[in-house]
């Protein structure tokens, strides 16, 4: 198992934001996060990433328990993070935005070719890489953060909201971006609010409403599912 979240509480100040959260993303696995704003998405993937601390629980990445480290140990063993607010380095050029990644985890892969491979995803990038972060735009921002996690040459991807705020044009793009990352080998945990932007090559979902994992399993047996779906999408 690539990651496993298990019996996972979450509290921040006296709020009791995850509730016995139980999550396994399995090797070169898609796997997706559905929930409703405030369900607990971000803040599932801010703990695995180490930025909160649960109160109890297991988080094993590769065997090894990381509930304890801190997220730079935690983005060294091969986790890549790409936030919801893609939150690049605005006064660099995106160029040293995939660049940076390369500094800070040292793998097989040369430099050179984990940039090429980040444009190889994502080429609208590689017209703008002399551009600074404020002059792209919110689409290319999310491409930016994902391709910068993506040079890191991860294990596995963690990406919050990749296509939330975009215009209907540009989200296939970014869809079949992860796509050919996934085909790479890479696992995926990728966290969504609206659950017709669940790309259709994720191999399985999980539905957390209100801290708690609701619903977990194979994207059709969410569609049979009609509790569970009326409360993401609002069916009938």
């Amino acid at each position: 198992m690539m990651l496993e979240l298990k019996d996972i509480n979450v509290f921040i100040k006296a709020s009791h934001i995850l509730q016995n959260v139980n999550i396994e993303v399995g090797e070169k696995e898609v796997v997706c996060l559905i929930g409703r704003n405030g369900a607990g998405k971000t803040t599932t993937l801010r703990s695995i990433m180490g930025f909160l601390k649960p109160e109890s629980g297991s988080i094993k990445f590769m065997g090894k328990e990381i509930t304890e480290f801190f997220p730079h140990e935690i983005a060294l063993l091969g986790i890549g993070f790409a936030p919801e607010e893609s939150e690049i380095f605005a006064d660099l050029t995106t160029l040293e935005n995939i660049e940076i990644a390369t500094w800070t985890r040292k793998t097989s892969r040369s430099a050179e070719e984990r940039v090429r491979l980040a444009y190889s995803v994502f080429p609208p990038l590689e017209r703008y890489k002399a551009r600074k972060g404020t002059q792209i735009s919110g689409g290319e921002r999310k491409m930016l953060s994902i391709a910068r996690a993506l040079a890191m040459d991860p294990h596995m991807l963690l990406l919050d909201e990749s296509f939330e705020g975009l215009s209907p044009a540009i989200i296939p793009q970014i869809a079949e971006s992860i796509h050919e990352i996934a085909k790479m080998g890479h696992s995926i945990l990728l966290a969504e609010s609206n659950i017709y932007h669940v790309p259709d090559f994720t191999d399985r979902l999980y539905v957390i409403e209100r801290g708690e994992i609701i619903f977990s399993g194979k994207p059709e047996g969410l569609m049979k599912d009609k509790a569970v779906l009326k409360i993401v999408a609002g069916a009938t």
